[in-house]
């Protein structure tokens, strides 16, 4: 049978009710005597990495996180990490790109309502990912409402509902149904995965709103080493405010830029119109159907191992767990 590591760090699935609202209580011991019967499926040791309401996640830990599987590599089959549905979707990228080409799963799962209540996702979500971790399945995964998506692919578009993430820009790795395991797509792996420790945290997001201008642009710059513009559409600037002036002059200071779209699906193409095409000239990066929460990861990963605008461009296009499928000229 095989052995699962339990990695509890906090969450909706781990909350009781408190005066103030939910909150992140119990224990992974605890959260595991509410199914007995996934000693039918695995046998399960458990670790209290966290216990956060994942509103409060930060890049540290998702470092902590990775020098945990690290740590406990060898012991164990597969890893299963209890999570706050909020920003899990940021964790499950960030340890795509920390534990890379792993043969055994990573598995990231929890639920929109807490495990101690009559009407809960959390029992069926955990014993689900358990099901996976179990089932030589390789690599960082999210599991949800009986589908398993691919790390870096992972959008929570759902606030209350069970259906709470999709996979954006790429199929479901498989399905569950009446606790089996229907695989669709095996993730790449090797031999062995490669660990990595560092994050540059100095990435900022902007979301590009009408009228507005390149002041948020130039602060945000001037603080962090990296920006990712969420612009409309197939991606571009408007061509008023000094936008493109502005970016050439951070690209000059080595800052890095990347161009993608606030629209779910589809993904960005700046060849399409004028206000993108003129883009393409002053190095600017551009996510194509990458989602965000992967571009933000990747860039962190990115920056802490090189500072070379030529070294970050091939490594932001070369494909880690299948994050980009559409890359721009290296």
């Amino acid at each position: 049978m095989k052995k699962i590591l339990l990695i509890g760090t906090g969450g909706t699935i781990a909350s009781e009710v408190t005066e103030d609202g939910l909150a992140p209580e119990l224990t992974s011991e605890q959260l595991l005597a509410h199914i007995p019967t996934i000693s039918d499926i695995c046998t399960v040791a458990c670790i209290q990495l966290l216990n956060l309401d994942s509103t409060n996640m930060e890049p540290g830990h998702w470092r902590r996180m990775a020098r945990c599987i690290r740590d406990h590599y060898d012991d164990y089959d597969g890893f299963v990490l209890t999570h706050g549905t909020d920003t899990m979707a940021y964790t499950a990228a960030a340890l795509s790109y920390l534990v890379q080409q792993s043969p055994k799963s990573v598995v990231l799962t929890g639920a929109q309502k807490p495990i101690g209540f009559d009407s809960t996702d959390s029992k069926i979500n955990l014993a689900d990912a358990f099901r996976v971790a179990a089932s030589d399945f390789p690599g960082v995964s999210i599991v949800f409402n009986g589908k398993v998506i691919l790390g870096t692919r992972a959008q929570k578009t759902h606030s209350k509902s069970f259906q709470a993430f999709s996979s954006i820009n790429y199929p479901y790795l498989g399905v569950l149904r009446d606790g089996a395991l229907l695989p669709y797509i095996r993730q790449d792996c090797a031999a062995a995965p490669v660990f990595y420790d560092d994050l540059d945290t100095k990435v900022a997001l902007l979301k590009l709103t009408p009228g507005c201008g390149k002041e948020t642009l130039d602060f945000l710059l001037s603080r962090n080493d990296a920006l990712i513009i969420e612009s409309f559409g197939v991606g571009g600037l408007p061509e008023a405010g000094g936008f493109f002036e502005s970016i050439r002059a951070w690209m000059e200071k080595k800052k890095t830029v990347v161009l993608t779209t606030q629209v779910q699906n589809e993904g960005s193409d700046l060849t399409v119109y004028h206000v993108g095409h003129r883009l393409k000239d002053t190095g600017v990066l551009e996510a194509y159907d990458m989602t965000t929460e992967a571009v933000y990861a990747k860039l962190m990963w990115i920056l802490a191992q090189t500072r070379d605008p030529a070294k970050i461009r091939r490594m932001f296009y070369t494909p880690v767990a299948k994050d980009i499928l559409w890359p721009g000229e290296a």
